[in-house]
């Protein structure tokens, strides 16, 4: 995809083939230049510490624990988003 195309990336943790640990791995390594910069937001059954400490180390902006509350996952895309299309 060319750089830009997305805003965000909200990321499963619980993957079949790759993580989400992984992939946001992946991603901030993948030489791209937005790849450093897209927010990753975590979306995890878990809501304990060291989990939101591993999203964290992996490269991850924020955390949010299942079941989702639909308030908190706006107001973080707009933390994020701030000034892009999709947050208008």
């Amino acid at each position: 995809m060319p750089e830009g195309y997305y805003d965000a990336v909200l990321m499963d943790i619980m993957m079949p083939v790759m993580d989400g640990y992984q992939a946001a791995r992946a991603i901030r390594g993948s030489g791209k230049k937005d790849a450093e910069m897209i927010p990753i937001i975590a979306i995890i059954a878990n809501a304990f510490a060291e989990d939101k400490r591993k999203t964290m180390e992996a490269g991850m902006d924020a955390h949010l624990s299942k079941p989702l509350n639909v308030q908190e996952l706006m107001d973080t895309i707009r933390k994020f988003c701030a000034g892009k299309q999709i947050c208008q």
